[in-house]
């Protein structure tokens, strides 16, 4: 059995959409041996990310950054798993009101030292998600889980 983390904050509803989204797509029939965790940033600890064979975080963009709530998850996470964790598949959506690109590159940054790899491009849904946006997030969701079942990552 293969284990994904969906870590994800939301504030207004919107990625909390997303990360609903996300999920359908990991849990669908396509699927078979992998359990789906999702857990919103301030419940998720060192020991969600040891149990995980990937990741998908969520955030809304503030400030053309990551949330406060989701950076605070990988500040309280960070050194307890330093050593501990081998190279995590991720990747990651955002809720954006502007471009969203803040958001992933400050990801980006902050995955080179854990180590998470990214294994697919961000889902960047501006404003209100729409039906394109929640299929491009069950897509991912999908994707992260038909990929570590198959150990593609």
């Amino acid at each position: 059995m293969k284990h994904l983390l969906i870590v994800f904050h939301s504030k207004t509803g919107n990625t909390v959409t997303l990360a609903d989204a996300v999920v359908r797509g990991a849990t669908s029939d396509d699927v078979g041996d992998v359990e789906v965790r999702m857990l919103r940033a301030a419940e998720a600890g060192p020991e969600d990310l040891m149990w995980a064979d990937a990741l998908l975080l969520g955030t809304p963009e503030n400030f053309g950054y990551l949330s406060g709530a989701l950076k605070d998850f990988l500040d309280r996470t960070f050194y307890e798993v330093e050593g501990k964790l081998s190279p995590l598949p991720y990747a990651m959506f955002v809720s954006a009101g502007n471009d969203g690109s803040g958001a992933v590159r400050a990801m980006e940054r902050i995955a080179n030292g854990y180590p998470f790899v990214a294994v697919q491009q961000p889902v960047i849904a501006k404003g209100d998600p729409s039906s394109t946006d929640l299929q491009a997030c069950e897509s991912l969701g999908l994707a992260m889980a038909l990929g570590i079942e198959m150990g593609i990552f």
